[in-house]
C-alpha cells in the first residue's frame, strides 16, 4: 500500500479505476460515505469498515468488504480480486446513478402530490359538509316549529 493523499477530478476516475480496491477505514458514523459510491461508479470493490453507512451502501462479497477488524481487512484484500468489478459498476448503476436518483425523486414528487390532491379533496368535502350542516341550520332556523 502507498499513500497518496487527496486526488480530485479527472485523476480520481483514473486513480479509483485503476486500484484493486479502495480500502475507507472508517471508524465514525459517517451519514454516506460518498467516496464508497464513487469507487463502485468506477468498478471498483471497496474494502470498509463496518460503521455508519458502511452496511447500507455495500453489498458484501458483491461490491467489497465489510470487516470489523485489521485482520479482516487484510484478509479482504487477498479475497478482493476474485470480486467481478462490472458488479461494483452494475450496484452503483442500480441503487446510485443520477438517473435512479432522477426517478426516485419524480416518485416522491408525484407521491406528495397525490397527497396534497387527497388532501385538498378532504378539504372540500369537509367545507362541503360544513356548509350543509349550516344550511340545514338555517333552514331550521326559517321554518316555523310545529
Amino acid at each position: 500500500m502507498e499513500f497518496i493523499g487527496e486526488v480530485g477530478g479527472r485523476d480520481k476516475t483514473d486513480f479509483l479505476g485503476n486500484a484493486l480496491a479502495l480500502l475507507f477505514p472508517i471508524d465514525w458514523p459517517e451519514p454516506f460515505g460518498l467516496v464508497m459510491i464513487e469507487a463502485m461508479a468506477c468498478g471498483t470493490p471497496v474494502i470498509a469498515w463496518d460503521c455508519g453507512s458502511v452496511p447500507e451502501v455495500m453489498e458484501d462479497g458483491v461490491t467489497g468488504f465489510v470487516v470489523r477488524s485489521i485482520e479482516e481487512a487484510v484478509a479482504a484484500v487477498d479475497r478482493v480480486a476474485g470480486l467481478d468489478r462490472s458488479d461494483c459498476r452494475r450496484v452503483f448503476e442500480e441503487r446510485f446513478s443520477s438517473s435512479r436518483m432522477a426517478r426516485d425523486y419524480l416518485a416522491l414528487y408525484e407521491r406528495l402530490l397525490r397527497n396534497q390532491r387527497s388532501e385538498v379533496r378532504g378539504q372540500r368535502s369537509e367545507v362541503r359538509g360544513q356548509r350543509s350542516e349550516r344550511q340545514a341550520k338555517d333552514y331550521a332556523f326559517l321554518t316555523p316549529d310545529s
